[in-house]
């Protein structure tokens, strides 16, 4: 009976060191992701006016010889027949 006594108390004190660290990672890891606000970056981007470019559009190009050759999708006649069941959760 002793020697059962003494291996539950050499086991315990192994698993205490052990189960102390896993709390104090865990305490961290809740620490640094949920109560410190994290401080946002301060970036300065100054966008000169000299550096954008005005922007052109040629609607030559929609008159070209290739896009006037392009055909229209025909419509699509709606469906004809019964649709569906009255009530569609019933078994067969």
């Amino acid at each position: 009976m002793a020697i059962t006594f003494l291996e539950k108390r050499k086991r315990l004190q192994y698993l205490f060191p052990i189960l102390g660290v896993l709390i104090l990672i865990t305490v961290f890891v809740l620490w640094k992701g949920f109560f410190v606000k994290e401080r946002p970056e301060l970036i300065e981007e100054v966008i000169k006016p000299s550096l954008v470019k005005k922007i052109e559009i040629d609607f030559e190009t929609l008159k070209s010889p290739d896009l006037e050759e392009l055909q229209l999708f025909e419509k699509t006649p709606p469906y004809e027949g019964e649709i569906g069941r009255e009530n569609p959760f019933i078994p067969y």
